[in-house]
């Protein structure tokens, strides 16, 4: 099963089919892609399409296996993507199961996450009001230097929300380099931070992603596109502010604010270079998805409507599945 955007999937073929190759410097260029309604900027695909020599040509020969396909299972439903659906229905691509939203609303919880601190954050926002908190978590490799942490710490203070945040240690870097090193992650937040906000944080390192997304204090998601993340909220109904930080991740969260269901905070970050996100900018993203009258809040709640239906008796992806499974049939006779 593909785990992407239908959108995204549709690209992928369409550099299979007409073996092109992106050489380009100018990242303001635009490209028009099957499944997009509007011209692509260079700056939301994957860098890596950009190098001849690297791993476009896995991404080429992966491509292919996907042309030659008798079908694609595809973990997304067709409420969510109308446009991208349709053109695998032109008979120049293989056929698509979309089967999902597929989620684990049960599944195990990181490693490093105990039941102490499932706890005490799940005891945390039962004391919160209703749709108050934005919880902000950038993925299991979005951890971030020392400068990048107080420039979040001080956009989330000046929104005025109360706020989740899920804080991890950066990789450690060159001694050599005079950097200073933290023995913990909250030993880079500014100075008095933590006292001046007692009363509307919770930070830890691991959090319960899905039971957090559906707690009725949560409204707002701070996060970093990845695939399985997005399909959990728009489960939850919970409205994103897109930071994506590498791989297909600027690509999904163009996608989603293309779909009007996402507040475009960034959309061409990339981990590994000196661009830091603002306070002004993270304050700005927050207030705009904890915004009650805003229209990606009511879209968002509308998806998640149709993610439901979607996979009930007679729903979608409730039919797609059952043509899946006439096509085996099929087959095994």
């Amino acid at each position: 099963m593909k785990p992407s955007l239908a959108s995204c999937c549709t690209f992928q073929l369409d550099i299979a089919t007409t073996a092109r190759y992106l050489n380009t410097g100018n990242m303001d260029l635009e490209h028009l892609i099957p499944g997009f309604v509007n011209a692509v900027p260079s700056r939301v695909l994957p860098s890596f399409l950009f190098n001849e020599d690297g791993a476009y040509t896995a991404f080429f020969h992966i491509a292919e296996k996907f042309r030659h396909a008798n079908g694609i299972i595809m973990n997304t439903f067709e409420e969510l993507e109308p446009f991208a659906v349709n053109c695998f229905y032109n008979g120049q691509y293989p056929r698509i199961y979309p089967v999902g939203p597929v989620i684990h609303l049960n599944s195990l919880p990181h490693p490093e996450l105990d039941q102490v601190q499932r706890d005490r954050i799940m005891k945390w926002l039962d004391n919160q009001p209703g749709s108050s908190v934005v919880y902000l978590r950038l993925g299991s490799q979005g951890s971030h230097g020392p400068l990048q942490v107080k420039e979040i710490a001080l956009g989330l203070e000046q929104s005025g929300h109360r706020f989740l945040r899920s804080l991890h240690m950066p990789p450690p870097q060159d001694a050599s380099a005079g950097t200073i090193h933290y023995k913990n992650p909250e030993e880079m937040l500014p100075e008095g931070f933590l006292e001046r906000i007692q009363e509307r944080r919770m930070i830890c390192g691991w959090a319960p992603q899905v039971a957090a997304l559906s707690h009725t204090a949560v409204e707002g998601f701070v996060s970093h596109c990845g695939w399985n993340s997005i399909l959990e909220r728009l489960w939850c109904g919970v409205p994103i502010v897109t930071w994506p930080m590498y791989a297909e991740r600027q690509l999904n969260a163009y996608t989603l604010k293309e779909l009007g269901l996402a507040v475009a905070m960034k959309l061409d970050f990339r981990m590994g270079t000196s661009e830091v996100v603002t306070a002004e900018e993270i304050e700005e993203g927050v207030r705009q998805v904890m915004d009650e009258g805003s229209e990606v809040r009511k879209k968002v709640k509308e998806m998640a409507e149709m993610a439901r239906k979607a996979v009930i008796n007679g729903g979608s992806s409730f039919n797609s599945i059952r043509r899946l499974i006439k096509y085996f049939q099929k087959k095994k006779d």
